[in-house]
């Protein structure tokens, strides 16, 4: 008997695994169950996946729905993992609570990198997983290094198109190559949950949509930067033209955020419509086939432009590059990609055209370049890539995905200014540094 087990944190993931098991994505199987994880930072009061408008249309895959919550209670899924002495006894007990028996299981994890996927792997001990990715994260590099108990059993990495021809970085240390769930059959699936998603306001028709991402709860922005950006955003539609805005808020965004929105709009004379209902931003673009969708670095710009062919804008891509601490900060690739990729608002002439800055090829190095210098220790292979791209294409614009202290660290090019680059060959130069820092060292003991 074979079981396979999905984990689960969101609808879109979730959506994602439906549309991969109609496209027989996975093998055939026994049993299959649905693990769902909330890991909000307070999930008692956060709906879960399994309660969220929509589901009901993607529970039909599944043959159990089981909650790692209540499973692990009272722990939070994001920071709970079994003590390697206790691995035995967990694997006997979510055998004997979720009826598995002596079943061979499989594993389909979302974010491997960290808990809940993390536990679930070391509990089931030489089970095979596969890794899905539902967002831009899959393009950069695994952000910290995985015990090779684990890494070596990832068999693929299932993904989104979201870019076309852009080659996914995530374990590729382990060799994982990656695996696409076709575009069509996603789009369907996303259908599935528009015909159920409940009503939505009356906005008119072609709208523009404003993407919030709550940004100041991961400390990048503070709240009244990312309140500003949230008018940016309104005032650069306006500016092209757009009347109907609609605003989807981050779910446990401030109400406040909203109620600045509704007074620019008076004073720009806009129609504002704040969405409070809880669907995917996929279930808009849908039903309401806006005329222009604005955001900051949201993986809905990328669905937006690739599965429903409907013209985007990025903002605020310059300050975050600016702020991500450390440079291996994971959103750092996602931020990367759409500020190469799509056009500023700020710039009417290439929304309205829709004009890509950067050609996939280019891009490809672009995110390997950066992908190294987040991860030098990971990916060791992808230095001569990251200083060839450093060596040719570092100028005004591209310096913006880059910090000279990281080049200078790692001994990339475009570590010092040319006219220094003497400097570390210099034998006097050292020797008066060294005697410098010793005279420093003593000062201070």
């Amino acid at each position: 008997m074979t079981t396979q087990i999905f984990l689960a944190s969101t609808l879109y993931g979730t959506a994602t695994l439906a549309a991969a098991l109609d496209a027989d994505c996975f093998g055939p199987a026994d049993r299959r169950i649905l693990l769902v994880a909330n890991n909000a930072a307070t999930p008692e009061t956060t709906p879960a996946v399994d309660t969220m408008p929509g589901f009901d249309r993607l529970r039909g895959r599944f043959d159990d729905v089981v909650s790692w919550n209540e499973t692990i209670e009272p722990f939070h899924p994001g920071g709970w993992a079994p003590r390697p002495d206790d691995v035995p006894l967990w694997e006997r007990h979510l055998r004997l609570a979720w009826d598995l028996g002596d079943d061979d299981v499989e594993l389909a994890v979302e974010s491997i990198q960290v808990n809940p996927a993390m536990a679930v792997a070391q509990i089931f001990t030489g089970a095979p997983v596969d890794v899905y990715a539902d967002g831009l994260m899959s393009y950069g590099p695994t952000r910290s290094k995985i015990d090779p108990l684990v890494g070596t059993r990832v068999r693929r990495l299932l993904h989104l198109d979201l870019v076309p021809d852009l080659k996914p970085l995530l374990l590729t240390e382990f060799g994982v190559g990656p695996e696409i769930v076709p575009t069509d059959v996603f789009v369907k699936v996303l259908a599935e949950l528009g015909d159920v998603s409940g009503e939505l306001p009356p906005v008119g028709p072609e709208p523009a949509v404003l993407l919030g991402q709550y940004l100041s709860a991961l400390d990048i922005l503070t709240a009244q930067e990312e309140e500003d950006l949230h008018v940016r955003m309104m005032r650069g539609a306006v500016a092209l033209g757009h009347t109907r805005i609609v605003f989807k808020p981050h779910p446990t965004a401030p109400a406040t955020w909203s109620r600045t929105l509704e007074a620019e709009a008076e004073k720009l004379g806009a129609e504002l419509t704040v969405l409070d209902t809880p669907v995917l931003a996929e279930v808009l673009f849908q039903r309401m086939r806006p005329a222009l969708v604005v955001g900051c670095f949201s993986t809905a710009l990328l669905t937006a432009s690739a599965l429903y062919g409907i013209p985007v804008a990025r903002i605020g891509t310059g300050t975050l590059l600016d702020r991500l601490a450390p440079y291996q900060n994971s959103n750092r690739v996602p931020v990367t990609i759409v500020d190469a990729l799509l056009p500023d608002l700020s710039d009417p002439a290439a929304v309205t055209a829709q004009e890509h800055g950067t050609a996939t090829a280019e891009l490809n190095q672009l995110v390997r370049a950066v992908g190294f210098a987040m991860q030098p220790k990971i990916y060791p292979e992808l230095r001569a890539a990251a200083e060839r791209y450093l060596s040719t294409h570092l100028d005004d614009h591209t310096w913006r995905y880059f910090k000279r202290r990281r080049l200078t660290s790692l001994a990339l090019p475009g570590a010092v200014p040319a006219q220094l680059a003497f400097i570390p060959r210099n034998a006097t130069v050292r020797r008066v540094a060294r005697r410098a820092r010793s005279f420093k060292r003593a000062a201070l003991g």
